[in-house]
């Protein structure tokens, strides 16, 4: 019984801060490579699961967090409905665990980031609360910001129990273009047509490939095809491809090298670092696989604007998560020691410090 479940969880974080033990949030598990290290006795969030409410007619959905994705995924497909930032599962992942990572699939620069779809949220924070803030529709903005903080925080603030999201209809008609360039050419031709009229809804780049997919209205997407030629992809291998960009299942993603995630300005010029780049989101997301120093990555990236996380594998000794200004290391302090001043959730998992 989903109250049980609530009992159980507020029991066993008071018993965790009174006893100074830490705890360690799980749904799926797909996550566990992400981030600092995993302290803590397992609190399962699975138990709690389920859908409380869903209105196709007004685009929102409220799920508990231990209900899986693809069950999410599923109740809205048979609406025609979709979350628009396509989160990636890694396997069997839960909502509340895809809020926590935070993570965006292709579709991000297009529509929006995960963040962005969240109006509401329910949390039992460190002391064993049961709190929420936002609610189920768009008019209502009161603690909107608290929200999406939820969003990327890696479970450090609470355990997430239920969440409002925003969905959109799936788009009537879908094609992927393939284009065979350079590098530079192709950021030049993502960011020139973005500044254009087509719907574009994803991009990849890498070994000479750029994939655009189009979405949208079917006269729409047909017109654009005509515009921007290219090489129309079967629509099978399309979704393999989209798909395996969203899971890391495409063989850019196999082999031993530490992957990174960087995050820097659409128009930055091809990374000048050893390994090989996919670039997504009109040119804003370089995922790069190499063995170069730590300091190398960080430093390239910051110089463009950006950052660098070490996504997967690699030496997490020097930190997963870029460091932090000062300013805002202190907001961050801040928040974890309001919404779990022992220390109990997840601690260390975004920064060894909290």
């Amino acid at each position: 019984m989903p109250a049980d479940a609530l009992r159980t969880f507020a029991e066993t974080i008071r018993a965790a801060a009174t006893g100074g033990k830490r705890l360690r949030l799980r749904g799926g598990g797909t996550k566990d490579f992400y981030g600092q290290a995993l302290e803590g006795e397992v609190l399962d969030t699975r138990s709690y699961a389920g859908v409380v409410a869903y209105d196709p007619t007004e685009l929102v959905i409220t799920v508990r967090g231990g209900t899986p994705l693809a069950e999410v995924e599923r109740t809205l497909a048979d609406k025609r409905q979709m979350l628009a930032f396509e989160p990636p599962h890694f396997g069997a992942a839960t909502i509340g665990g895809a809020v926590a990572a935070g993570l965006s699939g292709p579709r991000r620069a297009a529509a929006g980031a995960l963040r962005d779809f969240v109006l509401g949220v329910r949390i039992m924070d460190g002391r064993g609360e049961d709190l929420t803030f936002g609610g189920r529709v768009m008019k209502n903005v009161a603690g909107y910001d608290v929200s999406r903080v939820m969003a990327g925080a890696l479970g450090t603030l609470g355990v997430i129990l239920e969440v409002s999201l925003k969905v959109l209809p799936v788009p009537v008609a879908e094609a992927t273009l393939k284009f065979e360039m350079p590098a530079d050419r192709a950021i030049e031709a993502m960011n020139r047509w973005a500044g254009k009229p087509l719907p574009i809804s994803a991009t990849a780049y890498t070994d000479g490939d750029l994939g655009v997919r189009l979405s949208g209205a079917a006269a729409a997407v047909k017109a654009a095809c005509e515009t921007l030629g290219g090489q129309r992809v079967a629509d099978a291998e399309a979704t393999r491809f989209w798909t395996g960009t969203r899971e890391q299942t495409d063989p850019f993603f196999g082999g031993d090298e530490p992957l990174w995630r960087l995050s820097v300005p659409s128009t930055t010029a091809p990374l000048a670092i050893e390994g090989r780049e996919l670039i997504e989101w009109g040119g804003a997301l370089r995922w790069l696989k190499s063995r170069a120093e730590v300091r190398t990555i960080r430093d390239a990236a910051a110089r463009a604007g950006g950052h660098a996380t070490l996504f997967r594998g690699g030496d997490k000794s020097a930190g997963v998560f870029h460091p932090l200004a000062p300013a805002l290391a202190g907001i961050h302090k801040r928040l974890k020691a309001e919404f779990d001043p022992h220390g109990v959730l997840n601690r260390g998992r975004l920064y060894p410090e909290w």
